[in-house]
């Protein structure tokens, strides 16, 4: 309980004093109160109720005035999601054996499985999870072919990660990341319409669209060029990262060159659609750099999560006021019937 005018009650004093001051006014002068002694046993005994009644009346409208209020305060957490696309090579060329730090080897396939899970479930480390955001899988090898929707259901999708399989099939195999990107762009683009259309909160939360690409080769198929799906993606405000899984570090040794990185036509290619687009291009070699890249794209991309405090405040004057009327109301009743005086 709090007051929005606590100053007001400087006025008990005086409507204290006031009261007094009017109860012993207009009283009748004897020589002796020895003959009013039956008084004592009649009703003006309780004459003392019309002056508590009046002075409880007066502190009942002071207290009113001084606005007695009683508040809580709430919490909203406003989170600002991101919706996410990713694209998994699943070329025949994944199945190369890459060396772990502990001597044993895993296929680029079982790495990028294990550490995309982690993206998105989070492993208790570096990699907290995407626990706000709108997941999309897309795979691709000759054809891009959508795993799943864009979609809050992360377990659900971490299951479908680990039944991710390489495309061996000669009459499939390749790599067509270019239309993998155009099909990502293209349902990341089709949130505006879910958005209007659906009234669905953690939808209209998203405020963020971003593409992680991962692949091992060039684009050697599908119908759309890479630099084709970047402007698409740039038109759409989705910000792509590109990742290149390569078996060298790739920087130069003589010359010039020297110590800055030196990039295949194939990661030009990779890096330009990343400057494009407002992301990164970055070369793995390896668990612990593919590793160190995810963790970095997921620094980048946070989801805002932000608290607002709202105090609530119930006006409670009412209260006190009905009382104070209540107790003239008593007052003027006792004054005119029972406690009635003569003057």
């Amino acid at each position: 309980m709090s007051f929005a005018y606590p100053w007001m009650f400087a006025l008990v004093p005086l409507a204290v004093w006031q009261v007094l001051r009017a109860s012993k006014n207009g009283g009748l002068a004897v020589a002796s109160v020895g003959q009013w002694g039956f008084l004592r046993r009649g009703r003006a005994r309780f004459l003392w109720l019309l002056t508590g009644l009046e002075l409880l009346f007066y502190l009942g409208l002071i207290t009113a005035m001084a606005r007695p209020q009683s508040g809580s305060t709430q919490s909203i957490e406003e989170t600002e999601g991101i919706a996410i696309e990713l694209l998994v090579d699943v070329s025949s060329s994944m199945d190369r054996a890459v060396e772990l730090p502990d001597r044993s080897s895993k296929t680029r396939m079982e790495i990028a499985k294990e550490l995309l899970e982690q993206f998105i479930l989070g492993d208790g480390d570096k990699l907290s999870g995407r626990s706000n955001d709108l997941i999309g899988l897309i795979s691709f090898a000759r054809y891009a072919d959508t795993r799943s929707p864009l979609t809050f259901g992360h377990k659900a999708l971490a299951q479908i990660v680990r039944n991710l399989e390489i495309q061996d099939r000669p009459n499939e195999d390749g790599t067509a990341y270019g239309d993998a990107l155009t099909l990502a762009a293209a349902r990341l683009k089709k949130l505006d319409d879910l958005q209007s259309s659906e009234a669905s909160k953690r939808l209209s939360d998203i405020k963020s669209r971003v593409v992680v690409l991962l692949t091992d080769g060039e684009n050697n198929s599908g119908s759309h060029l890479p630099l084709e799906a970047a402007g698409l993606a740039k038109q759409w405000e989705c910000r792509v990262y590109t990742i290149s899984l390569s078996e060298s570090e790739g920087f130069g040794q003589t010359g010039e060159n020297i110590g800055e990185p030196v990039y295949t036509p194939s990661e030009e290619v990779l890096l330009r659609i990343s400057d494009e687009t407002g992301g990164v291009f970055r070369r793995a070699t390896g668990y612990e750099s593919l590793r160190s890249i995810y963790e970095e794209i997921n620094e980048l991309e946070t989801s805002r999560i932000q608290t607002r405090n709202f105090e609530i405040l119930s006006e409670s004057f009412w209260l006190p006021l009905i009382l104070a009327f209540v107790f003239l109301g008593i007052r003027v009743l006792l004054n005119s019937t029972w406690l009635r005086v003569t003057r």
